[in-house]
């Protein structure tokens, strides 16, 4: 039995591969033990510092990837101990077969470190989001996603440094010099880009709209759906989904409908002039009554001019800052109202057909 573990193979012995798929097996039958122990670690610092933290949600978002990188960590180093056959080596340009092995599980061990820091950032945005939406607004929680989305980007530059550094040996000083360089380059070619995501910090710290809110922006008006990092997503009154450039909402006048204290109609009249100014009068006290409604806090009737056509009444009143179909039903309830009140009193609308007008300021 001893000589068959000591005959060689691809410049091992059988002992060895025995020991190394030994221990490659182990490690994917106790992944997950080793996983809840290293992440039991974690949940007892964490919970040491006074913070609260689902169980459940971590072991859903990070155990697993905690488990794969464990896994290729443990296998990488068993590998590692292993001779490289020489029968496959050979050297290809300015390398050879043993660095290419080595450079390409260096970069699979680099790829799931960062893939577990990934989903770590995924976690406690998702912690901090549950604990922003306890906050009144809502731009909280979307000033966590930007950071996230940020977050998550400097780490995959990260990683993409970490391979070169460490599995293809380069000098990274060298490389950010060399890089600087481009980048002055780079920076005046994307400046358009660069302008954006500097406005998409205005936006977060200055907060003239957040998501939810209802804009009105270069023709455009619609409901914030999204901020990110360039461009901000609106959906418009024709459920169209239309990107604005982060640049355009900053330089831009942004009408923040959502913001509005009041909504303000008004409703112009133009009587018959043989309207006697009895009847006149009655009707401007009849309007001014129809306004008296819960949800207008402000009202204003008078006869504001006599044309050589007609008497112009104007009707001015401001209600609470409420929702569209709220505030069309009640628009539509008061010019009932008034039609109403002018058949009643027999008061004409001058010139035959003549619609009455509603402009809205």
């Amino acid at each position: 039995m001893k000589e068959f573990f000591d005959q060689v193979f691809f410049s091992n012995t059988v002992g060895q591969y025995f020991i190394v798929g030994g221990i490659i097996l182990l490690a994917y039958l106790f992944k997950k033990y080793v996983g809840r122990y290293v992440s039991g670690i974690f949940l007892f610092l964490v919970r040491r510092f006074g913070r609260k933290i689902d169980q459940k949600e971590f072991t859903d978002l990070v155990l697993r990837p905690i488990e794969i990188f464990l896994f290729i960590l443990i296998s990488f180093l068993a590998l590692s101990s292993l001779n490289f056959p020489e029968v496959l080596y050979f050297k290809f340009l300015k390398t050879n077969s043993r660095s290419i092995v080595e450079s390409i599980g260096i970069v699979i061990l680099i790829i799931a470190f960062f893939r577990m820091l990934l989903r770590v950032v995924d976690y406690l945005a998702h912690v901090i989001e549950k604990k922003a939406d306890l906050s009144p607004g809502i731009s909280d929680n979307q000033l966590v996603l930007f950071f996230k989305d940020l977050l998550k980007a400097l780490l995959v530059i990260l990683s993409f440094l970490f391979m070169l550094r460490f599995a293809f040996d380069q000098n990274i000083t060298k490389i950010l010099a060399g890089l600087s360089i481009v980048g002055v380059a780079v920076a005046l070619a994307a400046r358009e880009s660069l302008e954006n995501l500097i406005a998409s910090f205005i936006i977060f710290f200055d907060k003239p709209f957040s998501t939810g809110d209802t804009l009105k922006v270069n023709n455009i008006t619609g409901t914030v759906e999204r901020i990110g990092l360039r461009s901000t997503r609106i959906r418009t009154t024709d459920k169209t989904f239309v990107t604005v450039p982060n640049k355009q909402m900053v330089d831009s006048v942004v009408d923040n409908q959502s913001q509005r204290t009041q909504r303000r109609v008004e409703l112009k009249l133009e009587i018959a002039l043989n309207t006697p100014p009895d009847q006149l009068q009655m009707a401007l006290i009849g309007i001014d009554k129809i306004l008296d409604q819960p949800l207008i806090i402000q009202k204003n009737v008078f006869l504001g001019d006599i044309l050589p056509e007609a008497f112009l009444v104007t009707c001015e009143y401001f209600t609470m800052a409420i929702a569209q179909a709220e505030f069309n039903a009640l628009k539509q309830k008061v010019n009932l109202e008034i039609i109403r009140l002018l058949h009643q009193h027999e008061i004409e609308i001058a010139g035959a057909g003549k619609e009455i007008k509603i402009v809205k300021a």
